[in-house]
C-alpha cells in the first residue's frame, strides 16, 4: 500500500492550474497583475461598495491591511460602520438561507424583531446601532465642546484605538478590517457618509440640536484630503526613503457606486482643477455583476475611463463580471500567498 503524502499548493498556484478562460482567466490575470504591481513597489487602494463588511470580507481584508498589501480604502458609510457592527454583535447576526422564498409578511416579521435584512443576513439593531451610538455620540459632543472637527472614519479610529468597545467584542478582532486600518492609521475616504445608519443618526441629532454638523468634515474635504494622500501614495520610494519611479497607486474596485466613482476622479481633478502634474493610476480592476449598458457607470468598461483621463491606454485593466463575495476573498488569499493542503 502506498503511503499518502500531503502536498502544499498556494491559492495562486491553484488559480494558475484551474482558471484558463472567461471570468476565471480575468480573475487569475487580475491577481497576477495585482501581485506584480505590489512586487514592483506599487501601492493599492481598495474601493468597497455593496455590503461587503456584512459579508465578512474582513476575514481576508484585515490581513491584507496588516501585511501591507492595501494602502488606502474608499468605502461607503455602511461598510465603515458594519465592520464595527460585526465586531461587537457577531453572535447576534442571523442567517436567512431561504430568503428567496420570503413573503412580505415574513419581512415585516423581521422588521418587528428589530432586524435589518441584507439578502440572507440580518443586522441586529439593538446589538449594533444602539451599542455603538452612545459611545460615538460622546465623541461627537466632545469634539463640539473642544471646537474640533474630524472625518467620519476618524471618530471610529478613536473609539477602536482607545478600546471603548473592547469589552463588547463578539467577533474575532483579527477579522475587523477597520480595527486593522486604525492601527496603521490607513488613509480612508467615505464619500456620502450620511447615507448610512450612523450618518442618519448623526443628522437626527443635528436636527434636534443635540450635535453640530460643524464637527463632521465633509465630502469636499475628503477630496481635498485625497489630493494629498494620492500624491504621496503614488510615489515609490527607495530603501533609503528617496522618491523614485515606480508603478504608482493601483485601484481595486469591489462593486460600483460612489465608493469607486469618488476616488478615481482624484487624478483628473489634480490635473485639471489643481493644474498640477500627477501620475495616472497604475492598475485597475473592478469586480462587478453590473450589466454593461448605455449610460451605466458601474457597468462601463475600463477603456471608457481613458476618455475621462482617469486611466491610460497603458494601465493594466481588468473587469471580473462575477460575485464579489466569492472573487474578492479568493484574490486576497492568493495575494497573501496562503497555502492549502492537498492529499496525493
Amino acid at each position: 500500500m502506498s503511503k499518502e503524502i500531503s502536498k502544499q499548493i498556494s491559492v495562486l498556484e491553484l488559480f494558475q492550474k484551474l482558471f484558463h478562460n472567461f471570468n476565471a482567466r480575468q480573475m487569475k490575470d487580475a491577481t497576477v497583475a495585482f501581485k506584480k504591481h505590489l512586487d514592483a513597489g506599487g501601492k493599492m487602494l481598495v474601493a468597497m461598495g455593496g455590503a461587503m463588511s456584512s459579508a465578512q470580507l474582513g476575514v481576508t481584508l484585515a490581513p491584507m491591511i496588516k501585511e501591507g498589501k492595501v494602502h488606502a480604502i474608499s468605502c461607503t458609510g455602511a461598510n465603515l460602520e458594519e465592520s464595527v457592527f460585526r465586531l461587537v454583535a457577531h453572535n447576534s447576526y442571523k442567517d436567512y438561507p431561504n430568503y428567496r422564498y420570503f413573503t412580505k409578511e415574513d419581512d415585516e416579521a423581521i422588521l418587528n424583531r428589530g432586524e435589518r435584512r441584507v439578502t440572507d443576513t440580518s443586522i441586529p439593531e439593538e446589538e449594533t446601532f444602539r451599542v455603538v451610538e452612545p459611545i460615538i455620540l460622546k465623541y461627537w459632543k466632545e469634539a463640539e465642546k473642544n471646537g474640533e472637527r474630524f472625518f467620519p472614519h476618524e471618530y471610529f479610529y478613536k473609539i477602536l484605538l482607545l478600546d471603548e468597545l473592547k469589552d463588547k467584542y463578539e467577533g474575532n478582532p483579527e477579522h475587523c478590517w477597520l480595527l486593522e486600518a486604525a492601527k496603521k492609521n490607513l488613509p480612508i475616504v467615505v464619500p456620502g457618509w450620511e447615507d448610512s445608519t450612523l450618518g442618519n443618526i448623526f443628522a437626527g441629532y443635528c436636527k434636534v440640536g443635540e450635535a453640530s454638523p460643524m464637527i463632521m468634515k465633509t465630502g469636499v474635504e475628503y477630496m481635498m484630503y485625497l489630493y494629498d494622500q494620492y500624491q504621496e501614495l503614488s510615489l515609490s520610494h527607495s530603501p533609503t526613503g528617496e522618491a523614485k519611479d515606480g508603478p504608482g497607486l493601483g485601484f481595486f474596485q469591489i462593486g460600483g457606486g460612489i465608493s469607486g466613482d469618488f476616488p478615481i476622479c482624484v487624478v483628473p481633478s489634480i490635473k485639471y482643477d489643481l493644474k498640477k502634474p500627477v501620475r495616472p493610476w497604475g492598475y485597475f480592476c473592478q469586480i462587478s455583476d453590473s450589466t454593461t449598458s448605455y449610460g451605466s457607470y458601474s457597468g462601463a468598461t475600463p477603456n471608457e475611463k481613458i476618455t475621462w483621463d482617469k486611466l491610460t491606454k497603458d494601465t493594466p485593466m481588468f473587469v471580473i463580471e462575477s460575485d464579489a463575495t466569492i472573487v474578492a476573498p479568493l484574490i486576497f488569499e492568493a495575494i497573501l500567498n496562503r497555502y492549502i493542503i492537498t492529499e496525493k
